[in-house]
């Protein structure tokens, strides 16, 4: 047994503590950005695909991710590579890639509701992963959101037949959605439970990863169903870091058993020592000023020049994380 079906059992059983937190390390910008997903290294040239890889490699050898989200293309790569053989991370790949996800240079395509679309074959993905991500966006467009839901129900189908796992990664739109009266959060968990309360248990979802609305929306989606229905975080957005380390500790304290983290949605540092902020929040409980203070002093001692200075990157820049803001245990 890989050491995150251990954490959603005990997080299933009602015994989670803060050490059964999960987190997804994903690094599947190739197949969202394609040649641009790898950046540039401090002179301003593209960096090879290679060394957009070794960054998984240090992330997988530094056993603070329980998951390791790639695509198929870098799953093949570090299975031919014997990586996960000398780790407790579990292998993962992207299983969609809606047109919304396509953020190529100089594409509009996000700035347009998703299109369904599957890069990867199940039966490819089978030999090296047998968990992967699916994605859906809702729009409150009866159209829009029929095709997206009858997409997913064929993924089932497939993913079951072929024997792979798989969670559900639910985003928001990139603009503004019409809910009447309903706050989008409210709207959002209501559609996700109604298109799950029909899936039978052997096709559901591992987990879901949401975005984050606030401690109403996030304790009710986690108080739901826990036994059956864990639920966490998507990846952290833009902002400083500590917007990060404050999205994390509140929802985890109002029901989120797991967050995502990519570089490609936070633009951080250093990958292995941000993955050790967001431990310290979670297991120390510490505070996320101090989270951030201490990363920057990581940061220092590994030689490397933080993004923002220290006095910008702990302020909290989100009207709702300041209204919530977390205390250190």
């Amino acid at each position: 047994m890989r050491r995150i079906d251990e954490k959603l059992a005990k997080i299933s059983s009602g015994n989670y503590g803060p050490r059964d937190f999960i987190i997804t390390f994903a690094k599947d910008a190739d197949l969202l950005r394609g040649c641009s997903a790898t950046g540039r290294d401090t002179q301003g040239r593209p960096r090879p695909l290679a060394a957009y890889r070794a960054d998984v490699k240090r992330v997988i050898e530094s056993d603070l991710a329980d998951i390791v989200l790639t695509s198929l293309s870098t799953a093949e790569m570090l299975a031919e590579d014997g990586v996960y053989g000398r780790s407790n991370a579990t292998p993962a790949v992207r299983l969609n890639d809606p047109t919304n996800m396509w953020r190529v240079r100089g594409g509009a395509y996000p700035a347009h509701p998703a299109l369904p679309f599957r890069s990867a074959r199940l039966d490819a993905v089978k030999p090296v992963a047998n968990l992967g991500l699916y994605s859906v966006t809702f729009y409150n467009d009866p159209v829009q959101d029929h095709a997206t839901l009858c997409a997913y129900s064929d993924f089932r189908d497939l993913a079951t037949a072929v024997g792979i796992r798989h969670f559900l990664q639910v985003t928001d739109p990139p603009f503004a959605i019409d809910t009447g009266g309903a706050e989008y959060g409210a709207y959002r968990n209501d559609i996700l439970i109604r298109s799950l309360a029909g899936v039978a248990r052997r096709e559901r979802p591992v987990f879901i990863e949401t975005e984050y609305h606030g401690p109403a929306a996030m304790e009710e989606l986690a108080g739901w169903h826990p036994s059956r229905l864990v639920v966490g975080l998507t990846g952290c957005p833009n902002g400083t870091t500590r917007d990060c380390l404050e999205r994390l500790a509140q929802a985890e304290k109002y029901g989120a058993r797991l967050s995502g983290f990519s570089r490609e949605s936070f633009a951080c540092e250093d990958p292995v020592l941000m993955l050790t902020a967001m431990r310290r929040v979670i297991r120390e409980g510490l505070g996320s000023f101090e989270a951030v203070k201490a990363y920057h002093a990581d940061l220092r001692q590994a030689g490397l020049s933080p993004n923002r200075a220290l006095q910008d990157d702990v302020e909290l820049t989100s009207p709702l994380l300041r209204a919530h803001a977390v205390e250190a245990a």
